[in-house]
């Protein structure tokens, strides 16, 4: 369950699900990553090294450039456990429908 609370709240930051997306597509040097958000590249590391200790990306230097790719593992860990809810909130909104007939 410690894990899982590392993967959530890596995930609850909408600029490294940004940077998720943008990994979707292959592996990115970490310059390239970096481009589009209005921070440092310093800043971005940071942000890339929560990714990595919550499994969500791994890091590989080559040369002098350090290369990020998406592990995606982790999100499927994620995804299982919130799937255990769906049947609750299906149920939920089968009550609701229900009770909205009853009333008309």
């Amino acid at each position: 369950m410690q894990q899982l609370d590392v993967v959530f709240t890596a995930l609850g930051d909408g600029t490294r699900r940004a940077i998720l997306a943008r990994l979707a597509n292959g592996e990115t040097p970490l310059s390239e990553v970096a481009e589009p958000f209005d921070m440092s590249q310093t800043a971005v590391s940071k942000h890339v090294r929560v990714l990595s200790d919550a499994g969500l990306v791994e890091v590989k230097k080559r040369g002098r450039t350090r290369y990020c790719s998406l592990q995606a593992e982790p999100m499927k860990n994620a995804a299982a456990w919130l799937e255990h809810y769906q049947q609750f909130w299906s149920n939920q909104f089968a009550n609701l429908a229900e009770h909205l007939e009853r009333d008309q």
